[in-house]
């Protein structure tokens, strides 16, 4: 796979990462769970496949996700040469402390967890659920002490990962981050993500969009699940996903291949987080990559309508 730079840190990436949430077996989350030799299994079928970047995180399934990644890790003597590890700082998740100590805290932990002595991608996570975000934005805060440890040659790319568009664009706008990813907002199904986006290049920022297939639905389909960016819906909230499957069926094409595509062929997209939660699936985001998807199918999915606002506005957020 062709690699893209992120501005001039030195890393490159390729235009798919994989995503480790569901690795880190969070069944309230997923509606199921996964055992530590799956998820070893699918990690080794990621270090030995084309694709350079794995995206993590703190707080996916309380730590194990990173437990299970530094497990290949250390397994193999260290990074996959050429491979880019993309983990998060993430909150106290019993008091929703996230203040500059609490940086230097998740920071540590991370690097135990993945047995690594810096990070190349270290983004902050999810400040829109912290207890306060003015620990976040105030001088000697979180952003200052992420940028601290950049400049202290912690942290070789600074990111932030979240999804509430409306607290991210002023971040984006004061900080001079990296990366900036985002999940579930620009999909087959919304696209409230795009001006964000659009601005984040500007600014010479690498954008990171993560969830292409709306927390799973269009990897696995709407008869097997009922979930729309990880919330429980009716057949009413899955219309619009039937008739997009309709839409690929009439052309034979996959709906999983037309989802992940659909982001891959945005130019302002650098790198499209898909998760994974065994080998097969692996495989199976390479094959979609590839799979071919004729001009007059996206044609008829433009014409489709699409939500621009936020869809996890009534999410109850679990972190397991």
């Amino acid at each position: 796979m062709e690699k893209r730079p992120i501005g001039n840190t030195g890393l490159s990436v390729t235009p798919i990462g994989f995503g480790t949430a569901a690795l880190g077996g969070m069944p309230d989350t997923y509606g199921y769970g996964v055992d530590d030799e799956t998820a070893y299994a699918t990690i080794r079928e990621v270090f030995d496949g084309p694709v350079n970047l794995i995206d993590t995180s703190r707080n996916y399934g309380f730590g194990r996700a990173e437990e299970r990644i530094g497990k290949v890790i250390r397994e193999r003597g260290g990074i996959p040469e050429g491979f880019v590890i993309s983990t998060k700082l993430d909150r106290d998740m019993e008091t929703g402390r996230f203040d500059g100590a609490r940086v230097r805290e998740s920071a540590e932990e991370s690097l135990e967890a993945l047995g690594i002595d810096r990070f190349q991608i270290l983004h902050l996570h999810d400040p829109e659920h912290a207890r306060d975000l003015d620990e976040i934005t105030r001088k000697g805060g979180t952003l200052d002490t992420l940028f601290k440890l950049k400049d202290e040659g912690l942290v070789q790319a600074a990111g932030i990962a979240m999804g509430r568009t409306d607290v991210l664009t002023p971040l984006i706008e004061n900080w001079p981050f990296d990366v900036v990813l985002v999940h579930n907002r620009f999909t087959l199904l919304n696209r409230s993500a795009k001006d964000v986006f659009a601005r984040a290049v500007e600014r010479g920022m690498t954008v990171f969009n993560a969830a292409p297939y709306a927390g799973g639905v269009f990897a696995k389909g709407s008869d097997k699940v009922k979930r729309i960016t990880y919330q429980v819906v009716d057949d009413v909230a899955l219309a619009p996903v039937r008739r997009i499957e309709g839409a690929c069926a009439a052309y034979d094409v996959a709906p999983g291949a037309v989802a992940l595509q659909f982001s891959m062929r945005q130019p302002q997209i650098g790198a499209t987080i898909v998760g994974v939660s065994k080998p097969e699936r692996v495989r199976q985001t390479l094959g979609w990559a590839n799979e071919s998807v004729v001009e007059d199918l996206w044609s008829e999915l433009a014409r489709l309508p699409h939500d621009i606002v936020d869809p996890e506005a009534e999410r109850v957020y679990v972190p397991g």
